[in-house]
């Protein structure tokens, strides 16, 4: 009776546990995502987190905390091989678009969108993995100085070094967006029809002076061969290529990707073959993030052929 009384203890205990993890897994996630710039590896290493959680046995005093800190550790490691990786990367490198950050804090809720924007991710990929982590724990989720120092291995001064520098180098090109979400949804809309359209002067209207092109495909998919810049440029590579694609049954639909405006880009059996995200302010579009690598793709459903999507494109186009 006593050993079948500790085994349904221990059962329990562990059901505890995983309930709480799962609790947790949402916050876990956003902050792994931050610190990575990628939903897959996010992923992994929430549930890295996991099974090193399930294999310690140990009930901290806070799960929260113990947690937060696993899955920091677990991400510095996975950045610190990364970067290795991004470095030899063909072509311009985006984070893994976002449909939606599952942590919701509405004491916190203008960090955390700022801070998941592509803008916002790419300058965070200019801090080293610890002044990332760090920034990541204090500024966006609020933790105290004494729970970041446990996540990171470094004593509470140095910590706050960190963040000095890591804030410093955020503040000095944090990007500035419409903070009107409505705005920014008419305008993405008002982009949208005119890109159907081929309409030059509508394109013309919502984007700014200076407005830049953006492409990531990993050298696995059609891409720009450089960002493309100016309103000019701009509107004319989306006038006079876009239309045809439409006329092959490709396909977007709007979504809010990354806390701005976007869409995703399907082929006629709705397979995803690109996802945009718009970067809008003072009324106009300054930037267009295009991810096209299938490698980042997968986490939004099945992906598409893009080269085959090219092949027919092109021959649409010719007389």
């Amino acid at each position: 009776m006593r050993a079948e009384s500790a085994r349904a203890e221990s059962v329990g205990a562990e059901s505890a546990r995983a309930a709480e993890f799962e609790d947790l897994r949402p916050l876990l996630f956003s902050i792994a995502y931050r610190i990575l710039g990628s939903v897959s590896e996010a992923e992994d290493a929430v549930q890295d987190t996991w099974l090193r959680y399930e294999a310690a046995g140990t009930s901290p005093a806070s799960p929260k905390a113990y947690l937060s800190a696993a899955v920091t550790r677990v991400s510095i490691d996975v950045l610190r091989s990364a970067r290795f990786r991004r470095e030899e990367y063909v072509g311009e490198w985006l984070p893994e678009p976002l449909l939606a950050d599952p942590y919701d804090d509405p004491a916190r809720s203008a960090e955390l969108a700022d801070s998941v924007s592509t803008a916002a991710l790419l300058l965070l990929e200019r801090l080293s993995p610890l002044e990332r982590a760090v920034f990541v724990l204090r500024e966006v989720f609020g933790f105290g100085f004494p729970e970041v120092a446990s996540a990171v291995g470094r004593s509470e001064a140095a910590c706050r070094q960190l963040a000095v520098r890591a804030r410093r180098h955020m503040d000095e090109g944090r990007p500035r967006f419409e903070a009107d979400r409505r705005e920014r949804e008419k305008l993405a809309g008002r982009f949208f029809d005119a890109l159907r359209e081929g309409d030059v002067e509508a394109l013309r209207d919502v984007l700014a002076a200076d407005v830049q092109v953006v492409g990531d495909g990993g050298g696995k998919t059609p891409q720009f061969a450089r960002a493309i810049s100016g309103v000019e440029n701009v509107t004319r590579l989306l006038a006079t290529t876009f239309p045809w694609f439409f006329r092959i049954d490709v396909t977007i639909e709007s979504h809010e990707i990354n806390g701005q405006p976007g869409m995703i880009f399907r082929d006629r059996d709705r397979k995803v073959l690109n996802v945009w995200t718009l970067d809008v302010l003072d009324g106009r579009i300054q930037m267009i993030n295009s991810v096209s690598n299938p490698d980042k793709l997968g986490h939004l459903g099945p992906v598409g052929d893009a080269w085959a999507v090219y092949r027919e494109w092109n021959a649409a186009r010719r007389p």
